[in-house]
């Protein structure tokens, strides 16, 4: 019986781990190495004590309404999108909402996770912490690991041949950068093309005297903003594209994505990707394409080599004077603390039961929490983990047997051990995941059901935004508010708009609503059909 669950990190996943283990009446104790909570996002100007955190000027790729945990919207004034500063606010506001700050425990590193000598019957570890100097040793019946993968700067200064040995400039990890007061006037390489190199490619354009950057792989840049000046993610991540997307060829589906980027411009006259590229990375980024357009940020081909003053690339070019190169490559994820018979079996995500439990083990009483890449915010995705996981604990919520999850987990495995450079293509779809971890724990919605006891909720579920209130609708967790607040997301998107008032003040939502009934009788026949022929492995319905 799983009652003392140890958390280890208060970060988003650690705090929504801690109030999970509070709601299914747990008793959770929370490590923080550092003296604040918010993970990567409690911005420091430092780097000598090798904590991971966001640079000054981030702000965040997924909008407030699909960012936030699942029962407790963003205040309405924030704006869609937003800095560190007003995410660490709201993870404080979190905190006190939920009285979370007097489980967790500062300054405490956790040294070691290890089995307890009766563990297969017992399943509990022996946690040893140190604080200020002083370990201590502690048991507990389950361990929930919210580390995230943002841990240790991935630098594969050995796949750049000279970079080492004859470069005489600077060279540096994205993590140490902060902001671009130190790139005032130099010539400079950014290596990567993820989001952060986009990012700091843009940004040190205003300042450096010229930027490169290099990229291997073939790119969709689009922007946070859609149709009408909506959040991209709040049009784009509905109900309604997934079925498309799941009912379409991959290779059409591939196509009308790509003309739908290119609408905004032409990826290939740019040089960042071909419609007939099969594999592809996306990055949010709306200046990007007049960086290129303007020339202060000019794109590269993946270097081959660094002399002392110049980068060589792979499609015969040189740029000469390179005064420092900044390398947006990625990052490693680590647990050091825990033991090695556990740490060695973890490859990455796939290597773990639904990305969370490692499968080898005789009790699942350790879980993973936030080891994942999705298409949506990643701190929705580890709520829902923290969700099934506590309700595993609590017993409300069974496990396969050991040799099924370790066959399903088989099944995903790759052969091959991929870098973290390569990591976007672990990247799974935001909706894909959360229905089959809610699924899990009994808290999946049902549209077919919905449309017959609540159409108008049913239709925004279906055709809007598939933000996290859609979980707290059923099932254990259920939260009365969620009706609510699914059908006022378009209000609060506004509300911090609504500064100055011009002439016609409405809103998307009645022209929305209009669709949403007109297609009524499309969403009706869709349910029959996947009622009446359930297709393979998932359904939009169930």
């Amino acid at each position: 019986m799983v009652r003392r669950v140890a958390v280890i990190g208060a970060g988003a996943g650690g705090l929504a781990s801690v109030k999970c283990c509070l709601d299914e009446g747990l008793e959770p104790t929370c490590f923080e190495s550092s003296e604040d909570i918010g993970g990567i996002w409690c911005y420091t100007d430092s780097t000598d004590n090798g904590r991971v955190s966001v640079y000054r000027s981030v702000i965040t790729n997924t909008s407030k309404e699909m960012s936030c945990f699942s029962d407790f919207p963003f205040p309405e004034d924030f704006p869609s999108y937003l800095s560190h500063g007003l995410v660490l606010e709201y993870f404080r506001m979190y905190a006190r909402r939920f009285d979370l700050l007097r489980h967790v425990r500062f300054q405490t590193t956790v040294l070691s996770v290890r089995k307890r000598p009766d563990f297969t019957s017992s399943g509990q570890w022996e946690v040893v912490t140190e604080t200020n100097g002083v370990r201590e040793s502690h048991v507990f019946d389950a361990v929930m690991v919210c580390t995230g993968h943002y841990q240790e700067p991935y630098l594969p200064l050995a796949s750049f041949p000279g970079i080492e040995s004859r470069f005489k400039g600077q060279h540096l990890h994205s993590w140490e950068y902060r902001d671009v007061q130190a790139f005032r006037g130099k010539r400079v390489l950014v290596v990567g093309i993820g989001n952060t190199g986009g990012d700091l490619a843009v940004e040190l354009s205003r300042v450096a005297a010229k930027v490169f950057l290099s990229t291997r792989s073939n790119t969709w840049v689009i922007s946070r903003l859609s149709d009408h000046g909506f959040p991209f993610d709040m049009v784009g991540t509905t109900r309604f594209n997934h079925l498309l997307e799941w009912l379409l060829p991959s290779a059409l589906s591939r196509r009308i994505r790509f003309r739908k980027f290119s609408s905004w411009f032409n990826h290939t006259n740019y040089g960042l990707a071909s419609s007939k590229s099969s594999k592809f990375k996306m990055i949010i980024n709306e200046e990007l394409p007049f960086c290129l357009l303007s020339g202060t940020v000019v794109l590269k081909a993946n270097v081959k080599e660094f002399t002392e003053s110049s980068a060589v690339f792979e499609d015969g070019t040189t740029e000469e004077n390179i005064d420092v190169v900044l390398f947006a490559t990625g990052y490693n994820f680590s647990f050091p603390f825990l033991e090695e018979s556990v740490r060695s079996a973890i490859d990455d995500n796939r290597s773990l039961y639904k990305c969370i439990f490692p499968p080898q083990l005789e009790k699942p009483t350790l879980a993973i929490i936030g080891l994942i890449q999705l298409t949506g915010s990643i701190m929705v995705g580890s709520e829902m983990q923290a969700r099934w996981v506590t309700g595993v604990f609590a017993g409300w919520n069974k496990l396969p047997p050991p040799s099924r999850m370790m066959a399903e987990v088989l099944k995903r495995k790759p052969p091959v051990k991929r870098n973290p450079y390569e990591r976007e293509n672990l990247k799974m779809s935001f909706i894909s995941y959360m229905d089959k971890i809610a699924a899990c724990a009994g808290v999946k919605p049902s549209v077919l059901r919905l449309l017959l006891t609540d159409p108008q909720l049913a239709l925004a579920i279906f055709f809007g935004p598939c933000s996290p209130y859609q979980y707290r609708l059923v099932g254990r967790g259920r939260w009365s508010g969620a009706r609510a607040a699914i059908l006022t997301q378009w209000q609060r998107t506004l509300k911090p708009l609504r500064t100055r008032v011009v002439g016609d003040s409405s809103t998307s939502s009645s022209g929305w609503g209009w669709m949403c009934l007109l297609a009524l009788p499309a969403a009706l026949t869709a349910g029959f059909l996947f009622s009446k022929y359930p297709q393979p492995g998932w359904s939009p319905w169930a």
